[in-house]
């Protein structure tokens, strides 16, 4: 089996099924990636984008890493990034007016949501840097050292980065809650 650096190299030489190969191999991380980020709706669009700009920078890939996973997650990270200033500012409150009569979704998820929107205070303390590598790695499954290679920074840097994200999450008072740990 090819690794996905000379799959590349072959697109760039004219056969793009190669190229089609290194799609079909990372679409699903890919989109969870996106999905877990923008919901699965937008995902869809955002990861056309995505495939459409990896082909057309392929060039720049480094073909000395065999798997270019992390390449792609830094892709999409730019198309989110283009994605979310696009975006109009959300509306406050969705409108429920459609939803049957006596039917209350709310307790149903109260404490779902409670432990989400903790965790997400928790994490949106965080430094942007910090919550990219914590997410790569934790929910992308990505080394520590590709999640660097994602954000363009040294292995180290995304090492002690992931360290502090680790640290703040065990020393914040949210994460506390939801484990019902009295704090220090």
């Amino acid at each position: 089996m090819s690794s996905d650096a000379e799959l590349i190299g072959r697109s760039l030489r004219g056969d793009t099924n190669a190229f089609v190969e290194v799609i079909s191999r990372h679409e699903t991380a890919i989109g969870n990636y996106l999905a877990r980020r923008i919901g699965r709706q937008a995902a869809e669009d955002v990861l056309g984008e995505v495939w459409v700009a990896a082909y057309e920078s392929r060039a720049t890939y480094d073909r000395s890493y065999p798997e270019a996973r992390p390449w792609l997650y830094g892709v999409a990270l730019n198309r989110l990034r283009r994605h979310w200033r696009s975006e109009p500012a959300e509306d406050p409150a969705a409108d429920l007016s459609g939803t049957a009569t006596g039917w209350d979704p709310w307790p149903a998820v109260d404490a779902r949501v409670d432990a989400q929107a903790l965790l997400r205070t928790a994490l949106a303390r965080l430094r942007p840097e910090e919550r990219e590598v914590l997410g790569l790695v934790a929910w992308e499954d990505l080394t520590v050292a590709e999640a660097g290679r994602v954000l363009d920074l040294p292995a180290g840097t995304a090492r002690r980065l992931l360290h502090q994200a680790r640290k703040a999450l065990r020393e914040a008072p949210e994460v506390a809650v939801l484990l019902q740990v009295p704090t220090t």
